[in-house]
């Protein structure tokens, strides 16, 4: 369910500095805001459909959203986790195809949408903007050969340890600095990872029985960084 949200400046959003309208002057970020609009949408709340034609871009203004494709067999496969500053379906935007992923919110979150013609706009007059895709774009692209390499090469347990230390990456700890700052599923897990359900819950068992984790509820938290690395073979 998605719902209004009150109006919010952009020059007060703090996400805008990790993002790709991060070195916008005021004039041009007013611009922004002039047209963009701000949702809220409840977790695990649908905020676009693969298959379906976009009318402009998101981004994150606060919480966590995945990123996944709905593969022929019905299975999800996530190919990203975005969190605040992120923005999502761009690509299809710039090349005028339809979205190849679906987005969904993993909890509450506020996402701001700016439509296709002002996007436009700003793409073609603003160099940064363009600049700031184009690395964007060749950071994804890049992280999608390394996925590709590591599904072939790696051994699951390694890409398990891998996927931990991914999730600390992208959200980051809690005020303790060991458990993960994000609730997600063992499904969703098993799917970064690239496995099943069951061998992703077997192996976090395992990993709790190595004291290299543990859980408080269905939150992971991290007890040995230094061996996860090890584990997931990030220490070069």
């Amino acid at each position: 369910m998605r719902r209004s949200s009150t109006y919010f400046n952009c020059r007060d959003c703090s996400a805008r500095h990790s993002s790709i309208f991060c070195n916008l002057s005021e004039e041009q970020l007013d611009d922004i805001n002039h047209h963009k609009s701000l949702s809220t949408f409840r977790k695990k709340t649908v905020i676009f459909n693969q298959g379906t034609t976009p009318h402009g871009i998101y981004t994150v203004n606060t919480g966590k959203v995945k990123i996944y494709q709905l593969m022929e067999s019905g299975k999800e496969q996530i190919v990203r986790l975005a969190r605040p500053g992120d923005v999502l379906g761009y690509r299809a935007l710039i090349t005028g195809e339809k979205y190849l992923c679906s987005a969904e919110t993993l909890e509450e979150s506020t996402i701001c949408f700016i439509p296709k013609a002002k996007f436009s706009e700003m793409f073609e007059k603003n160099p940064t903007i363009s600049r700031n895709l184009i690395s964007l774009l060749s950071s994804d692209l890049r992280k999608a050969e390394h996925k590709i390499t590591e599904l072939v090469e790696k051994p699951v347990k390694e890409r398990l340890a891998e996927t931990l230390l991914f999730l600390k990456e992208v959200y980051g700890l809690e005020n303790d600095n060991c458990t993960l700052n994000i609730v997600i599923t063992r499904g969703d897990i098993a799917n970064i990872t690239g496995t099943s359900t069951e061998t992703a819950i077997r192996l976090l068992s395992e990993f709790k029985d190595l004291n290299l984790i543990d859980f408080n509820g269905k939150k992971i938290i991290l007890k040995n960084l230094k061996t996860l690395s090890e584990l997931a073979n990030l220490t070069d």
